[in-house]
C-alpha cells in the first residue's frame, strides 16, 4: 500500500477525541503484524484508547522515532462540501478530518516502516501513535513513563504535525486553568446583600489583561514566533443561573501559552496573587474568593537550531529552514520529559487544521515520502 491508500483507511476511522481510537489502532497493529512487526499498546483506564509502540530494527541501541497523534477535532457544527471521514481527492488536494492534522504522516510513517521491514537497518526506526494529543497531549504520557526507564531510548524523534515539511525546532508551552468565582447569592433587587461571582470573574478578567498588556510591552520576546511573546487568554465563562438571583458562582477557562524564557509557574502564582486581590478588593468575607486551578500543562520545545538533529533532518528533507510554531506537539513532552532530542516536522499546512474542507496538498505527501526514504537509507 503507498501512502495515500493507507492515508484512506486511516481517514475512516472517525478518531475524534472524545472517541475511541481503537480501530484505528486495531488496523495498524495487524498492518504491521502482517509484516512481523510486533507492536505494544498503552492503554487508557477506561479501556477504549491506546497509544502504540513499535520497533523495526535492532532493539539493542536507541533509533529515531516518528511521532504522531492519531485523535482529530470534531466536525461538529461545521460546514463540509464532503463526508469529513471519507477522502476526497479534488485536483491536487486530499481532502477529509485529519488529512493534514496529522494521519497523512502517520500514513506516510506506516509506508516507511513496511519499507523498514525489508531492510538490515543498522539503527531502528521506532514508531509512537499516540491519543489524546488535541485535548492537551494527554494519552502519549503514559508512553513516556515507560520510556523513561528504558535502557536504549530514542536517539531523535521527529513528530510530524504539519509545517509544510520545514524543521520547526521551537514551539510555546501551554498551561490550562479553571478560575472559580465564589460569591454568595441574593435578591436582584437588593444586591448589596450578595456578592455577585461575574463582577468578581469581570475583574479578574480585567486583571489578567493587564498583564497580558504588561507583557507585551516589557516582557521577553522570540521574533522567531508570529506572536513573540507569552500570551494569556480568556476562553471560556459560565455565570449566573437567573435573571433575578445575584449569582454565587461564575467559571472562566484560561490558558499560558509561554516562551521558554518565561517560567508558567510564576504567571500561574502572579495570577493567584491578581484573584486574591480581585477577592480582597470586594470586602466581602473570605467565602468569596477565586480559585484558580492548573487542569493542564505542557512544556515548550526549543531545540537548538544547529543541533545534530536539526542538520541531520535538514539533510533528510533538503531544507535548510528552521522555524518555530504558535501551537504545541508532544515534541516538548519528549524533549522536557526525557531528554530526546525532537523537532517537529510533518507534511501539509497548520492553517488547514481544524477548518470545515481540511486538506493536504498530495505533493506534500509525496515530500514526506521522500525525506523518510532519506531516513530510511541513513539508518541502513
Amino acid at each position: 500500500m503507498n501512502s495515500m491508500e493507507i492515508l484512506e483507511r486511516l481517514i475512516g476511522f472517525p478518531t475524534v477525541s472524545r472517541d475511541s481510537n481503537l480501530g484505528l489502532i486495531d488496523f495498524v497493529r495487524q498492518f504491521l503484524s502482517a509484516r512481523g512487526i510486533d507492536s505494544r499498546l498503552y492503554m487508557d483506564d477506561a479501556g477504549g484508547k491506546a497509544n502504540l509502540y513499535a520497533c523495526i530494527g535492532p532493539r539493542d541501541r536507541g533509533g529515531v522515532l516518528l511521532s504522531g497523534h492519531t485523535d482529530v477535532v470534531p466536525v461538529d457544527g461545521q460546514a463540509w462540501s464532503s463526508d469529513p471521514f471519507r477522502l476526497q481527492r479534488r485536483a491536487d488536494r486530499l481532502y477529509a478530518r485529519g488529512s493534514a492534522d496529522m494521519k497523512a504522516f502517520l500514513a506516510c510513517a506506516l509506508r516507511a516502516a513496511d519499507l523498514a521491514n525489508r531492510r538490515a537497518l543498522a539503527v531502528p526506526l521506532q514508531l509512537a501513535f499516540s491519543y489524546d494529543e488535541e485535548v492537551g497531549c494527554l494519552g502519549v504520557r503514559s508512553l513516556l513513563e515507560d520510556m523513561a526507564s528504558w535502557a536504549h531510548r530514542p536517539k531523535f524523534c521527529i513528530v510530524g504535525e504539519p509545517t509544510l515539511m520545514r524543521t520547526a525546532v521551537g514551539h510555546k508551552g501551554k498551561t490550562a486553568m479553571t478560575a472559580r468565582c465564589h460569591g454568595r447569592a441574593a435578591h436582584s433587587a437588593r444586591p448589596a446583600a450578595g456578592v455577585n461571582a461575574i463582577h468578581l470573574a469581570v475583574d479578574f478578567i480585567d486583571a489578567v489583561r493587564s498583564r497580558q498588556a504588561q507583557i507585551e510591552l516589557t516582557g521577553m520576546r522570540d521574533p522567531a514566533y508570529e506572536v513573540p511573546y507569552t500570551t494569556l487568554h480568556v476562553g471560556v465563562i459560565h455565570g449566573g443561573s437567573a435573571l433575578n438571583i445575584v449569582p454565587d458562582r461564575c467559571d472562566l477557562e484560561l490558558e499560558i501559552r509561554n516562551l521558554a524564557a518565561d517560567d508558567p509557574a510564576l504567571l500561574v502564582a502572579a495570577l493567584r496573587a491578581d484573584a486574591a486581590a480581585v477577592s480582597a478588593s470586594m470586602q466581602a468575607g473570605p467565602d468569596s474568593r477565586i480559585d484558580l486551578d492548573v487542569d493542564n500543562e505542557y512544556p515548550g520545545l526549543e531545540t537548538p537550531p544547529d543541533a545534530p538533529l536539526v542538520e541531520f533532518v535538514a539533510a533528510l528533507t533538503g531544507n535548510r529552514e528552521r522555524i518555530k510554531v504558535g501551537f504545541g506537539s508532544e515534541a516538548g513532552l519528549f524533549s522536557g520529559r526525557l531528554g530526546i532530542p525532537s523537532v517537529v516536522c510533518g507534511p501539509g499546512s497548520i492553517d488547514q487544521a481544524h477548518k470545515p474542507d481540511e486538506f493536504i496538498a498530495v505533493d506534500q505527501v509525496e515530500r514526506c515520502d521522500a525525506m523518510l526514504d532519506a531516513l530510511l537509507l541513513r539508518l541502513a
